[in-house]
Formats: structure tokens, C-alpha cells, sequence
């Protein structure tokens, strides 16, 4: 009994292998990063199975199997199964929080659409300040476009905002030239009013 509960997860992770080996993917057939991690992980588990087997954990504790035969067998099932799908919650969680599968997905991806290129890939020449000039060149040319843009952008707005001062000015000094006239006309006025009023007054 013992050995077929042990055979039988052991069964359960060499179907499971088996199903997601990538020796069954059909010659030239690409398996995605995804596929390759869950067949880690359960050849990890397969492995994990055949090194703690029954007969290892009854030696571990000969008295108790002496004793309690079939509850030793429980037990040890027991903790087999909690044992995976604890390291598959566990297993699980790290690729969410790591957002593996959509990292692996884009990754091939990548890799797929590079089959296509023609001109060579970026290969590192060995020094390292060629490879750093050719890596942020880019980068430090485009914030230079993109800043000469806006420094571009900033003079017009100045050129406009000096234009609409001097059409001000131009405006005041107008309007000042026409108070200084007209001071001058109601000063006139008022001279020939008072020598008018002089010679009104004046005895016949």
C-alpha cells in the first residue's frame, strides 16, 4: 500500500512532466518561456517527490511506522500534497508579484520579431565607454531635440510678449502726446478767455 500511494504521486507528476516536457513538442515547434517555467517547476516537484519517498520518511520515523502502519501511510500523503501546492502557491505568488509571465511573454516576443531582422543585433564591444556613448547617444540626443524644441518655443512667446510691450508703449506715449495737446489747447482757451473777459472790462 505504501508503495503504490507513493507511485501514485509520483505517477501524477510524470503524466503532468510528460504533458509539458518539451520532448513532446514536435521538432521546431518554439515553446514559450511560460511553458519551459512550468516544466521546471514540475520536474523540480517530480525530483522533490523521488528524494523524499516513503521509504526514506518510515526510516525517519521507524517507531511511530512500527506502531501505526496506516497512519504513517496518511500522514506521509498528506504531507507530500501539502508540500506541492505549497511550493505552487509560493511559486505562483513570486509570478505575480514579479509579473513574470507577462516579462517571459514580452521576451518572446522580442525574440520572435528579431528572427525577422535583417541588420545585425547590438553586441557589446568590450569597452566599456563605446558601449555607454553608443547606448545613451540616443537618449541624450532626443531630450536635446525636445529641450531645443521648448527653448524654440520659449523665444517665440518672448519675441510676441516684447512686440505686444513696445505696442503698449507705443500706445502710452500716443496717449500722453494727445493729453499734452489737448493741456496745451485748454490752456490756450483759457488765455484768450481771461483776455477776452480783460477787454470786456475795460471803460469806454
Amino acid at each position: 500500500m505504501a508503495e503504490a500511494s507513493s507511485a501514485n504521486l509520483s505517477g501524477c507528476e510524470e503524466k503532468r512532466h510528460e504533458e509539458s516536457s518539451p520532448e513532446s513538442v514536435p521538432p521546431g515547434t518554439t515553446i514559450s518561456r511560460v511553458k519551459l517555467l512550468d516544466t521546471m517547476v514540475d520536474t523540480f516537484l517530480q525530483k522533490l517527490v523521488a528524494a523524499g519517498s516513503y521509504q526514506r520518511f518510515t526510516d525517519c520515523y521507524k517507531r511511530f511506522y512500527q506502531l501505526q502502519p496506516e497512519m504513517t501511510q496518511r500522514i506521509y500523503d498528506k504531507f507530500i500534497a501539502q508540500l506541492q501546492t505549497s511550493i505552487r502557491e509560493e511559486i505562483s505568488e513570486i509570478k505575480e508579484e514579479g509579473n513574470l509571465e507577462a516579462v517571459l511573454n514580452a521576451l518572446d516576443n522580442i525574440v520572435e520579431e528579431g528572427k525577422d531582422r535583417k541588420e545585425p543585433a547590438w553586441r557589446p564591444s568590450g569597452i566599456p565607454e563605446k558601449d555607454l556613448h553608443s547606448a545613451m547617444a540616443p537618449y541624450y540626443l532626443q531630450q536635446r531635440d525636445t529641450l531645443r524644441r521648448h527653448v524654440q518655443k520659449q523665444e517665440a512667446e518672448n519675441w510676441q510678449l516684447a512686440d505686444a510691450i513696445l505696442a503698449g508703449r507705443r500706445e502710452l506715449e500716443e496717449l500722453q502726446l494727445q493729453v499734452q495737446a489737448r493741456q496745451q489747447a485748454w490752456q490756450t482757451l483759457h488765455r484768450e478767455q481771461k483776455e477776452l473777459v480783460a477787454v470786456l472790462r475795460e471803460p469806454e
